[in-house]
């Protein structure tokens, strides 16, 4: 490298922030609230209903959130409301906290439900049992019909003018076929099993939509606000200003982000990092909204408004992620728009056929037929992939680590390798000054003051742990930093200045062979310190090595725990540092990893994972900052202790909220639970299908069995789904 002048200045290095999928430009934003949208074949309804309106640049949904964004130029949003109204749905603005709760008073009365199925079952027992005259039958059928069916229908007719085959449409046209062929009570069993099996699905739904929901409970909607008079109002969250006083009672939960202005409470922080262990806090603290005053009562003052406080990031972040569509639902998705009409025409084939070629009698190859379009929805198999991924990132987030994206979350099960940043990762991210020494002897004392506040003038200046840790020690020593200019930080090295006329560098060893030469005995010199696990920093000016200071990081108390559990789970780990290779080898050794590599700078640790990417799928574990190109470039990138960082929740894949590697080993257990619970649910909705079908073709499966089939699996893996929420958070 070139060496620069005193007088030149040095452009920053910056990385690029990931760019987000972005709206197509010049259009307008429309967020809807659709409570009857919560299945791909709504999706489907309201895409033919809205796709060809003008005007309509870009439709973005989230079935589990319930709601669908119009991307849009100059339409009104009444009209936009009227084409989904015209699919027999009601969209309202998406305004969670206007919104209403679904409840059972949005629904049709269970009773209504409750005598259907008293009417259907008689009807079928007069039906089988003869025990009465076949009217009764068909008027008991037609009452219970009536009393539940009539939405369905009216549902089934709106997707078939919309040329959807949606599971309305197919139950539609089953019952109305079962009808005309005489076939009363078994009509009205289908219907009152589909509506009770509806209701079921909808609440078990319901579960995983609300899991990340609950999340907004637990800060509070008020707080105790200091008033101009020395008294306390209670005032609404969102009308808190920033900078303004809270107190904070014990037992509380705190509204808001901000500082600890007075007192030393132990706060509860689960709802952010998964640890139910109190923190202490002391003046100074940040505190964070949604933690539980487990001590004395306390006053902070407000850093965020309500809506931008880490708990309503985590928030925002994970619906975001919920919204997104994992690869195994791409691809179902994909499976069932070719699924539906290749059954659809199966049923019409075998209606036709089996008459024809078998010696069937008509009416039963009708029924038959019926019996398949029940089975055709692949409502089971298309629900079954975003529920399980709700429930695997609503339980990562209650246990503190935060998932970018469904896609992240299935395909973590592939990590192979898992490499580790040293500072601040693995350690405690808090270096001390051990030790340092003039590498002079015979200077006096004020000539070693005047290196030492040199050391310090550069360190001030540099935003690496290590430098931080030589400021903090020259501070507490009371040494008064030498002012420096033309300041140029270089990555993976140091950081070099101008003073009184000179060139004065502080950094490890790449920077000092930069600008000098040494002997053999400062080598051995340094070796010594390095075999003890230190790192060196050096001062120098020009070509000319000046003093030598000696910084120590602990290693973590539960970074040997965090690699035996990656390593139990087949996982190869290895080290990237920028230090020096002793020290990383040292570190390495005490924490138990597989392979370490010092001296390398931000570059050489993109070459490296992309040298183990072509191995296999491997993750890089940072602070979410610095080694932004290793992050950016491993298949999953892990930031350690994003609590109250806004760069590391924007930047990684995975953000774990507090400091604890252990939550690495914690991820890829519920990413492989995930990705079991999802096969499960495919091989059960494919299963029952293709066991039905098979006992439909031999005419041993009746309707009310195929409605089984169909709305049993769903609820099967909708159940299944659900047990990601039950995870345990602590596997330690």
């Amino acid at each position: 490298m070139s060496e620069r002048s005193c007088c030149s200045s040095a452009p920053d290095a910056r990385h690029a922030a990931p760019e987000r999928n972005a709206p197509p430009p010049g259009t307008q934003s429309l967020q809807l609230y659709i409570e009857a949208m919560d299945c791909p074949t709504e999706e489907t309804l309201l895409r033919r209903a809205l796709e060809d309106m003008p005007g309509i640049e870009q439709l973005d949904f989230d079935l589990i959130g319930r709601r669908l964004t119009v991307h849009h130029t100059g339409i009104g949003e009444e009209a936009i409301r009227r084409r989904v109204a015209a699919t027999g749905m009601t969209a309202e603005r998406d305004d969670p906290t206007q919104r209403t709760a679904p409840t059972a008073g949005n629904e049709e009365p269970w009773w209504k439900l409750g005598v259907a199925a008293m009417l259907a079952l008689a009807a079928e027992a007069s039906h089988w049992l003869v025990l009465a005259e076949p009217w009764l039958a068909a008027a008991l059928a037609l009452t219970a019909i009536a009393l539940v069916g009539l939405p369905t229908w009216k549902k089934g007719f709106i997707a078939l003018r919309h040329r959807t085959l949606n599971i309305n449409a197919l139950m539609s046209v089953a019952v109305t076929g079962a009808l005309l062929i005489g076939q009363w009570a078994e009509a009205a069993m289908v219907l009152v099993l589909f509506t009770l099996a509806e209701r079921i699905e909808a609440r078990s739904l319901g579960r995983a939509r609300n899991a990340i929901r609950e999340l907004l409970s637990l800060a509070p909607e008020s707080a105790s606000v200091y008033q101009p008079d020395g008294t306390f109002l209670s005032t609404p969250a969102s009308d808190i200003a920033i900078e303004s006083l809270v107190r904070v009672r014990p037992g509380e939960r705190l509204a808001l982000d901000g500082k600890v202005t007075e007192g030393q409470p132990a706060l509860d922080e689960s709802p952010i990092t998964g640890e139910s262990l109190p923190v202490d806090k002391a003046p100074g603290d940040d505190v964070f909204a949604g933690s539980i005053n487990q001590g004395s009562e306390f006053l902070y003052r407000t850093s965020r408004v309500a809506s931008d406080t880490t708990l309503a990031r985590i928030i925002h972040t994970v619906e975001q992620a919920q919204a997104s569509r994992a690869p195994t639902q791409r691809f179902i998705d994909r499976f069932a728009t070719v699924y539906t009409p290749t059954i659809f025409a199966i049923a019409l084939l075998t209606a036709l056929l089996l008459p024809l070629l078998l010696g069937v009698a008509w009416l039963e190859g009708i029924y038959r037929a019926l019996v398949l379009l029940v089975i055709a929805c692949p409502c089971a198999l298309v629900i079954s992939t975003p529920v399980t991924i709700v429930s695997g990132l609503a339980a990562a987030a209650r246990s503190g680590i935060l998932i970018k994206g469904g896609n992240v979350l299935e395909q973590g099960h592939r990590l192979a390798t898992l490499a580790f940043d040293k500072t601040g990762t693995l350690t405690q991210g808090r270096p001390s000054q051990r030790s340092w020494h003039s590498l002079d002897p015979t200077l006096d004392e004020p000539a070693r003051a005047g290196l030492r506040a040199l050391a310090s003038g550069l360190a001030v200046r540099s935003s690496h742990p290590v430098a931080a840790a030589l400021a903090r020690a020259a501070e507490a020593e009371g040494v008064t930093p030498l002012d420096v200019s033309d300041v140029q930080e270089l990555p993976g090295r140091g950081v070099t200045a101008c003073q009184a006329g000179g060139r004065v560098w502080l950094g490890n060893r790449r920077l000092m062979q930069q600008f000098a030469t040494v002997d053999d005995a400062f080598e051995s010199h340094l070796a010594e310190h390095e075999a003890r696990g230190e790192t060196l920093v050096i001062l120098g000016e020009e070509n000319r090595p000046l003093a030598l200071f000696a910084v120590g990081d602990p290693l973590r108390e539960e970074s040997r725990d965090a690699i035996e559990a990656l390593h139990r789970l087949g996982v190869t780990t290895l080290m990237l540092s920028g230090d020096n290779p002793a020290s990383v080898a040292a570190v390495a050794a005490l924490a138990g990893i597989d392979e370490a590599h010092g001296s390398l700078l931000p570059e050489d640790k993109l070459a490296m994972i992309e040298a183990r990417a072509r191995q296999g799928p491997v993750g890089m574990v940072g602070d979410g900052i610095n080694d932004a190109p290793a992050l950016a470039r491993a298949d999953i990138g892990f930031a350690m202790g994003a609590l109250g960082s806004d760069a590391a929740i924007e930047t990684a894949d995975v953000a774990l909220m507090d400091d604890d590697p252990r939550r690495l080993a914690d991820f890829l257990r519920l990413s492989r639970r995930t990705r079991s619970v999802l096969l499960q649910n495919i091989a059960i909705a494919l299963g029952l299908k293709a066991l039905f079908m098979a006992l439909a073709f031999s005419g041993h499966a009746t309707l009310w069995m195929a409605v089984f089939a169909d709305m049993g699996a769903s609820l099967i893996v909708v159940a299944n789904g659900l047990r990601l929420l039950r995870v345990n958070r602590d596997h330690r």
